[in-house]
């Protein structure tokens, strides 16, 4: 396919400075965010050759979401990320003319290739394409075909968000479904050769008691499979009525069954409480399991102040996921520490006025915003026990004893932040290491 000029992405350059020009305070300064345009899911999570890349849904005309193409960042370290160019785009009389929407990225026998879902001419219109690149991840080749289309089953309206996984050797996919007026499922595809796919069977649906229970839905959007420990973790983001309705775990197990496998839940839960956190990807290393997702803009950002922006959503702070006590918990990447710079004083006559800053509490804590021009007050997060908190401009992500919670808020020019605690506290100002 031909490549569209580099996507217009804040990512800090290979030197540690920042691409960001904008004195827009809502402005992330380290985190993956378009400086113009539109961003959500991330997608293609993968690390080729010792370097991290992070595709994402992308439109780079305008803060809307339409046009959907893959941007595409990368990073030797978790820290400094470099743009590239963009990835896919969509191609009239393709399989994809319609957008670039949500996949993944396999290490097909050294050709790294994409699997995406392919919209035509809406979202009811939608099936697998294959994309292949060189080892540099920067130059893709889009099949002008779908591998496999909407099944022809009047209780499947949509599907999307293809994600492969490897059970006992072989390869496998699953792929998000469901009907908007009536329930969800997952579809088991397998696809040992990913130019000749196979349907097996649901790989879940609600005859699941705790999948119907925990992940109440029309369609589960975004599936993630993955071993933790003795286990398998599976990721739902809720597609309900419309209306995008978090992100839900199911812990449990993947069976044989004759025509293939299926997912038997044993518990499930919320893995991020907050309200702008949706559309996870997880990313398999040898020795942990990294995440990122997708954090829009919050309900107090009007149309009016996006479209003056010219940029909306952000991606979250790449996160390891775990299983404790057969809950999964998401805490920030070991690497993160090292964008700690010197201290900053704070307490209630002591205000924060740095863009990023990263909060150590022990105890209790809340975090809140004064505006010296208005006079308005936010609590923006609190926790109830010792809590992490980073800031990033308007994104705000806490990790604290009962999981993970990410919000964004919005500081006029002059606010500033204040702490409270009951107990020992640390707080450092945020910036890239030389």
């Amino acid at each position: 396919m031909t490549l569209s000029p580099e996507s217009p992405v804040v990512a800090s350059s290979r030197h540690g400075g920042s691409k960001a020009t904008s004195d827009d305070p809502a402005r992330p300064v380290l985190h993956i965010h378009p400086e113009h345009g539109w961003l959500n899911d991330p997608n293609g999570l993968c690390r080729i050759d010792g370097t991290y890349h992070v595709f994402f849904q992308f439109n780079p005309a305008e803060p809307v979401h339409a046009n959907v193409h893959w941007g595409h960042v990368s990073s030797p370290d978790l820290l400094h990320w470099i743009t590239e160019p963009i990835a896919l785009a969509p191609r009239p009389g393709s399989g994809d003319e319609g957008g670039c929407w949500s996949g993944c990225v396999v290490d097909d026998a050294g050709v790294p290739t994409a699997v995406y879902t392919g919209v035509r001419s809406s979202a009811h219109d939608a099936g697998v394409v294959l994309a292949r690149s060189d080892r540099s991840l920067r130059s893709w080749v889009s099949d002008d075909t779908w591998r496999i289309g909407t099944p022809e089953d009047e209780a499947i309206s949509d599907v999307r968000d293809p994600f492969v996984f490897l059970h006992d050797g072989r390869r496998y996919a699953v792929q998000g479904a469901g009907h908007v007026m009536g329930s969800p499922q997952l579809l088991l595809y397998a696809c040992d050769d990913l130019g000749h796919w196979t349907y097996l069977r649901p790989f879940l649906s609600t005859d699941d008691p705790v999948a119907a229970a925990t992940a109440a839905a029309n369609i589960w959007e975004c599936p993630n499979l993955v071993r933790l420990g003795d286990a398998w973790v599976l990721l739902l983001s809720l597609w309900r009525n419309h209306v995008l309705s978090g992100v839900r775990y199911l812990v449990g197990d993947v069976v044989a069954e004759a025509d293939g496998l299926r997912f038997v839940s044993r518990t499930g839960g919320t893995l991020d409480t907050g309200p702008t956190f949706y559309a996870p990807q997880v990313l398999v290393e040898a020795d942990r399991v990294l995440l990122w997702g997708w954090a829009w803009e919050g309900a107090d950002r009007s149309d009016e102040a996006i479209r003056e922006a010219g940029w909306c959503g952000t991606l979250t702070s790449p996160r390891e996921l775990t299983l404790v006590d057969g809950h999964v918990r998401c805490q920030p990447a070991t690497e993160l520490a090292a964008l700690r710079r010197d201290t900053v004083a704070c307490g209630p006559r002591r205000p924060i006025t740095d863009r990023a800053f990263e909060v150590l509490a022990k105890d209790r804590v809340l975090l809140r915003t004064i505006d010296p021009d208005s006079g308005e007050e936010h609590v923006v997060t609190q926790s109830d026990g010792p809590a992490r908190i980073l800031v990033d401009g308007s994104l705000v992500e806490t990790f604290g004893p009962h999981g993970s919670y990410t919000t964004r808020h919005y500081p006029g020019p002059r606010a500033h932040w204040l702490v409270e605690t009951d107990g020992p506290v640390q707080v450092w100002r945020l910036g890239l290491p030389d």
